[in-house]
């Protein structure tokens, strides 16, 4: 009786550990997201910005004149 308990334990452990072990590993995470470039649209507005000052300062010169 007390061996086939044993044997009972020592089979029910075994695969146990199979079960354990054979489970798969989770997915790696998904990549970054590639950086959006602002190259482009921020030279656009500086750009924008640049000319608007020049004509400002242009409309305020013939004013003063």
């Amino acid at each position: 009786m007390k061996n086939s308990f044993l044997l009972f334990i020592v089979v029910f452990a075994s695969i146990a550990a199979f079960k354990v072990s054979a489970q798969s590993l989770p997915p790696p995470p998904p990549p970054p997201p590639s950086p959006v470039p602002i190259d482009g649209g921020l030279s656009l507005v500086i750009a924008g910005c640049v000319g608007y000052g020049m004509k400002k300062i242009n409309d305020n010169r013939k004013a003063k004149q």
